[in-house]
């Protein structure tokens, strides 16, 4: 007998719309319907009392979620919207499970669209598109805000959005490692080939083609060199119109509505953690201690080892970032046998802003229903920032929890103001769209442990660091945040 209260996924939809491009609420409703397809239950989408999306880039809604059960049919009383947060996915999926186990909601869609390759276009065009504008009054249910990613340190700096600080954290993986450039830029590009492996056969991939470990590394015009050591092969590709959806439902709900079991899939448990909002206070550019604690605390619930696990898929925006997951949850990053995505990861199967994740978590169903298996996702927000973690199962192992944990880590020093000498700790060089490298930006260690991040727009700076192993070096830090090597 399983409890009618038991939190169950039951469907999930998936949407690449290449033709015809419609506003990014459609491009949700399609997927929800697709969803309630996958759970053999069309009629699914008139019970869906609770929607809750994903922040969307694509356009201004004011609450969509209401706009979604409008366009559905459905009586929705309750709607979440969150901000900017790629982690956001699988924390709503384990908020509506710990809902639906309260008894508070019994149908619940957790989804998200971005139609940021059309909203490009009509830009360049000087065109505005005429999607839905919602009156300014509406507000939803619930809000969850956007996960910081501005300390004045990275502004300083320039290390202002991901495509820079991703990179910052391999090269601190590299020197931890204690590897070569030439080595470790090996390493991290073929692990980017298992995962366009994964992409070339997943039908919802936006660019379902395998790359070799060469083609990665390498640029070229097509693959220019973006912050190093990544070209644009290590990115994640927003410019998608993509959408996905999961519903999760009450086992009696589900019972009702005449989903078959094959289609239920559980979700053991959730966990929910968050490191160091400012990136210069951690202990370390390459761990995460929430990551770890996080994913243990999920595991454990679920009474799993990290070896019971079978399908995984560690949020893949950067290389970095499925290195640092991987090693936090205890899973090597260069083992054939074991992929860790279940969908070929944002570069490859798309990385639509902070949806991502609702992919992830409607192919995980797929593969948690086709081998038997539990399978466990990491969602992240931020750099590295905010994290969310479930383990899902074929079978319930118990009641669902949702854990929210805060690691017990002391920061480091922030210092904006440094003047004097201090040691490179890591880097990163920045390309221009030409692929000349026009900026290095660093972290640097005083002498008094605390931490700077800094940058430099000397020649001589940056052609030093961008062919040469210069971890450890002496720099002298003026104005705050510019740095010359001494």
């Amino acid at each position: 007998m399983i409890d009618p209260r038991t939190p169950v996924l039951v469907g999930g939809g998936q949407l690449n719309r290449r033709e015809d491009p419609v506003e990014p609420v459609d491009l949700i409703v399609e997927a929800v319907r697709a969803a309630a397809s996958d759970a053999e239950a069309p009629s699914l989408t008139r019970a869906i009392d609770s929607v809750r999306i994903v922040g969307m880039l694509s356009w201004r809604y004011r609450d969509p979620g209401l706009l979604v059960g409008e366009r559905l049919g459905a009586a929705v009383r309750h709607t979440v919207y969150t901000g900017n947060g790629g982690s956001y996915p699988q924390a709503l999926v384990n908020e509506a499970a710990e809902d639906i186990a309260a008894g508070r909601c019994d149908v619940v869609v957790v989804g998200g669209a971005e139609a940021w390759r059309t909203r490009m276009r009509l830009k360049r065009e000087g065109r505005r598109p005429e999607w839905t504008v919602q009156d300014e009054a509406l507000e939803p249910t619930a809000w969850h805000p956007d996960v910081p990613m501005r300390h004045p340190s990275e502004v300083a700096a320039g290390l202002d959005r991901p495509a820079h600080v991703y990179p910052l954290f391999e090269s601190a993986l590299r020197i931890a490692a204690g590897r070569t450039p030439e080595a470790h830029l090996d390493r991290i590009s073929r692990l980017w080939a298992r995962f366009s492996e994964v992409a070339e056969k997943n039908p919802h991939a936006w660019t379902p083609r395998a790359h070799s470990a060469e083609q990665i590394a390498t640029p070229s015009a097509s693959n220019r060199m973006i912050s190093s050591p990544y070209p644009k092969l290590m990115n994640s590709n927003n410019s998608v119109e993509q959408s996905a959806a999961v519903i999760v439902c009450s086992a009696a709900a589900a019972e009702r509505w005449g989903v078959p079991r094959d289609r239920w899939v559980f979700l053991a448990s959730g966990a929910e953690a968050a490191d160091a909002a400012a990136i210069a206070a951690r202990p370390d550019l390459h761990r995460s201690r929430a990551i770890r604690a996080a994913a243990a605390a999920a595991l454990i619930h679920a009474g799993l080892r990290v070896e019971d696990l079978g399908p995984v898929d560690l949020y893949s925006c950067f290389p970095s970032a499925v290195q640092v997951a991987a090693q936090e949850v205890g899973l090597a990053d260069d083992d054939p046998a074991r992929s860790l995505t279940v969908t070929g990861g944002l570069t490859f199967a798309g990385g639509p802003w902070n949806n991502y994740s609702t992919h992830a978590i409607a192919s995980m169903l797929d593969a948690v229903r086709e081998t038997g298996l539990p399978g466990l996702v990491t969602a992240n927000s931020g750099y590295l920032t905010k994290h969310a973690v479930g383990v899902y199962g074929p079978r319930p192992t118990g009641p669902f929890a949702r854990h929210r944990l805060e690691p017990d880590v002391r920061p480091i020093p922030i210092r904006l103001d440094h003047e004097g000498v201090g040691t490179l700790e890591a880097w990163t060089v920045r390309y221009d769209r030409e692929g000349e490298p026009d900026r290095a930006m660093a972290s640097i260690r005083t002498g008094d442990g605390a931490r700077v991040l800094a940058a430099s727009d000397s020649r001589a700076v940056i052609d030093h660091l961008t062919v040469t192993a210069a971890e450890g070096a002496s720099v002298m830090v003026s104005g705050g945040s510019r740095f010359e090597l001494v």
